[in-house]
């Protein structure tokens, strides 16, 4: 059953968007889909990670520092998790994860109206970077505020801890922990799936990259982004990143960076 303009909660798509979005979603999938690398018959499959950033939201859009502040996604959040349950609707998950936040929860519910029988868990530690008392903030006047804070996290922001909440290194420590909990509950070859917020996600793939934290910005997140990773004997490796080619171009955001 077709999911698009019917949301959960009885939100709806406005019709200029919902008819963009339908536009573009039939000529996507007549085009293109997800195949996975070819493998020798014998070889044994790694359990899939999908890592999810959630839509959009109005602080993403105005550009607000957004970390534990439960602000719901806008018009195109919804369209993104729109577009991203279309272009998974065909994939088999033993399991779906989330954030409590609502922009995560909502994002991954939208999906999951395409796999009602997949189980939902929700997870605290894949909650968004807790950013104290700058959260809630317009990044152009917290810049002119606090030039100080802004040069230090330009250069080493891994151990920097925000005034009141955590640094990069706290996140990434409680976010590899999670995931690896949440891989030891699976066997290899299934697919899961965990829908997650920026920090959380750069975190993480710094760690399968193998780069430093300090180097978050080279990677980058957009809203509706998924990352494909695998899971075999204990380690994380990346096989897809930030890839928002299931997005049409008016859902395309730029990718944030706290600078």
């Amino acid at each position: 059953m077709s999911t698009f303009g019917l949301l959960p909660e009885g939100r709806w798509l406005k019709n200029s968007w919902k008819q963009r979005f339908i536009e573009y979603a039939g000529a996507y999938s007549r085009c293109t889909g997800f195949k996975s690398g070819a493998r020798r018959e014998m070889d044994p499959l790694p359990l899939r990670i999908l890592l999810v950033r959630h839509g959009e939201t109005d602080w993403n859009r105005d550009g607000k520092f957004q970390g534990r502040s439960d602000v719901p996604l806008n018009e195109v959040g919804l369209a993104q998790a729109e577009a991203l349950g279309l272009v998974l609707r065909n994939e088999r998950f033993s399991a779906f994860y989330s954030s409590p936040l609502q922009r995560a929860l909502e994002t991954l519910r939208i999906i999951r109206l395409h796999h009602p029988g997949v189980p939902l868990h929700i997870e605290p530690d894949l909650m968004e970077m807790n950013l104290g008392e700058f959260d809630g903030m317009e990044g152009v006047r917290w810049a002119a505020l606090y030039p100080g804070f802004l040069q230090a996290w330009k250069k080493e922001p891994a151990a920097l801890r925000m005034p009141g909440g955590e640094t990069l290194q706290e996140v990434q420590d409680r976010a590899l922990r999670v995931l690896s909990s949440i891989a030891e509950r699976h066997k290899p070859g299934e697919k899961v799936l965990v829908c997650a917020h920026n920090f959380v996600i750069l975190a993480v793939l710094c760690h399968v990259l193998g780069i430093s934290l300090n180097r978050f910005r080279e990677i980058g997140q957009g809203n509706g982004s998924i990352n494909r990773l695998s899971y075999e004997a204990g380690e994380l490796r990346a096989e897809k990143l930030d890839d928002r080619s299931h997005l049409p171009p008016f859902l395309k955001n730029s990718r944030e960076r706290f600078s």
